[in-house]
């Protein structure tokens, strides 16, 4: 039977509030986040460009979170902020189950998103804390791992909820994720002091990031990388709904493969490439984020009887990618972060998936309102492009970008 240290797993004792806090969470945003989109169409009856706007615009105040984060982090302690972000987004998910109000609906979703932010940006923190010397990309791979299942389970919950039909399913969608997000809070909060201290090594004044010209570029790299990312949980319901000739049921089960894919090989990941440069990992991700972008636009052309068929293949690749940027790209970002202000650096490196997710649901909207393959075909030389970026820093990252912790 292969050992926890073959499989790359940490130390989790007396940790396991954490993970199944992060498990909990990770299954309500699973069940209810692919259906978001679909809830303000169907449920509200919003047009779905506008919606696209309306989320896009309350994602767009959450842009100062990360700053914001990295300068209490330190004071406040990264645990209490993830609590925080917890019971904020369930309060959220709850006036989404009661409101029906445009502007009640963009306070919702301007909380969730706020939320979201406090949690991306104080969550790879509190994973360093908790971690025995040695163990910290193992915790992030681990972490990961936990919030991949919990979404796996979600998604299939969605599929199970869009076979009902109607509105109920996305009703219930938000009722469940409102409940998660406090058990997850108060999972959360049993965390033994012992195990969430603040590192004495993130003291003191963090470095000037605005002069760390190669963290920046690889900050906007990854942006690029992120809205890759993004799009299958965006677009992926919107284009089988009213694009494809394909059953709308297969969203969950199709979300929920790429769920198993991270829930069960990230660990594995960062063991292969812990001592290895994590820049080539991601170049190869934005090259293989482009070619699914390509499949995915080809989709429309094929034949009916093709379309499932070529539809799951997409998703085998889009799955391969996303595990490679999930288990790589926050290690990395640690790994070449300086050790005083680490905290800090993590906190902005969520700015990549701050500004993806601000563009994500109106890059998708308008484009695919003009014309249903071209937000595949755009994903695809995004994709590309992140490549480039990434190969031409890494010569400037010198040996920050082979981390031995």
């Amino acid at each position: 039977m292969p050992s926890a240290t073959s499989l790359g797993l940490p130390n989790v004792r007396g940790r396991l509030p954490l993970l199944a806090g992060l498990a909990i969470d990770s299954f309500g945003g699973g069940c209810a986040g692919p259906l978001l989109l679909l809830y303000f169409v169907r449920v509200a009856d919003i047009p779905l460009g506008t919606a696209g706007v309306l989320l896009t615009v309350a994602t767009l105040f959450s842009i100062a979170v990360p700053a914001a984060v990295g300068l209490v982090i330190d004071r406040m302690g990264p645990r209490n902020l993830v609590v925080g972000a917890q019971f904020a987004q369930a309060l959220a998910f709850a006036g989404f189950f009661f409101g029906r109000s445009l502007w009640l609906l963009f306070l919702c979703a301007l909380v969730t998103t706020a939320g979201q932010r406090v949690f991306w940006s104080s969550i790879f923190t509190l994973l360093s804390d908790v971690a025995d010397e040695g163990d910290r990309d193992r915790w992030f791979g681990l972490g990961g791992m936990m919030q991949a299942g919990g979404f796996a389970l979600g998604g299939l919950a969605a599929g199970v909820l869009l076979a009902l039909g109607g509105t109920t399913p996305f009703l219930i969608a938000m009722a469940v994720n409102a409940v998660t997000f406090c058990l997850a809070g108060l999972l959360l909060l049993q965390l033994h002091p012992s195990h969430h201290q603040r590192s004495t090594e993130d003291t003191g004044p963090a470095p000037l990031l605005r002069k760390d010209r190669p963290y920046l570029i690889l900050i906007a790299a990854n942006t690029l990388l992120a809205l890759c990312m993004m799009m299958l949980g965006v677009g992926l319901p919107v284009y089988i709904a009213d694009a494809l000739p394909a059953p709308e049921w297969l969203i969950g089960p199709l979300l929920a493969g790429v769920s198993v894919v991270l829930a069960t090989g990230q660990t594995i990941v960062v063991r292969k490439t812990e001592k290895r440069r994590r820049t080539t990992a991601l170049v190869i991700t934005g090259v293989v984020w482009a070619a699914w972008g390509l499949l995915m636009a080809s989709l429309t052309q094929l034949p009916t009887a093709w379309v499932t068929v070529a539809l799951v293949f997409a998703t085998i690749v889009y799955a391969f990618a996303s595990l490679l940027h999930s288990a790589t790209n926050n290690a990395l970002a640690a790994s070449v972060a300086p050790l005083v202000g680490r905290g800090k650096y993590l906190s902005y490196w969520q700015y990549a998936f701050t500004f993806a997710s601000v563009l994500a649901p109106a890059f998708f909207a308008q484009l695919f309102e003009v014309r249903h393959e071209l937000p595949w075909l755009v994903t695809a030389a995004v994709g590309l492009v992140a490549a480039g970026i990434i190969a031409a820093v890494t010569p400037a990252l010198g040996a920050r970008a082979h981390p031995v912790d």
